[in-house]
């Protein structure tokens, strides 16, 4: 069994990351949906969690997952100007560029919370998307940073 150290820390090279993602029911979750009933294969390291909108996407959803040992979090949403709920995706868009920089601030790398569009007709972009956050997770390795140490 091969290992490689990321930050001291030994991580087996077969690892794979735990991805959630927050995904809008009128297109991102859609085109999640259209991606399987083409069989467009990507990763299965997401885990989805339905959401009428990105823009109800709570910012403490997103800390509490990293908290609670989730490698990464992708949310999704309508495209501009798309969105079910009129605005709710630039809400979710400004919300998460705070978010975003205030993770960094903590010390969390920029790859660990990932923000797309994907409308419900794209499934193949869907996928090329997921594909690509499970890779830059996976070049981050396991997240560490909220690891409690017991004496």
């Amino acid at each position: 069994m091969t290992e490689t150290v990321v930050e001291d820390k030994k991580v087996e090279e077969n690892w794979e990351p735990k991805i959630i993602a927050f995904l809008c029911n009128w297109c991102s979750y859609a085109g999640a949906d259209l991606a399987g009933v083409s069989r467009i294969q990507y990763p299965p390291n997401i885990r989805i969690v339905r959401v009428p909108c990105s823009g109800r996407v709570n910012p403490y959803f997103i800390i509490k997952s990293l908290v609670d040992g989730w490698d990464g979090v992708l949310i999704s949403g309508c495209h501009p100007g798309d969105c079910h709920y009129i605005s709710g995706n630039l809400v979710a868009r400004r919300r998460f560029a705070i978010l975003h920089e205030l993770l960094e601030f903590f010390g969390i790398e920029p790859g660990r919370v990932q923000f797309m569009w994907a409308s419900a007709a794209e499934g193949e972009r869907f996928a090329v998307l997921v594909r690509k956050a499970t890779k830059i997770v996976k070049e981050l390795g396991p997240n560490t940073k909220f690891q409690k140490e017991w004496c």
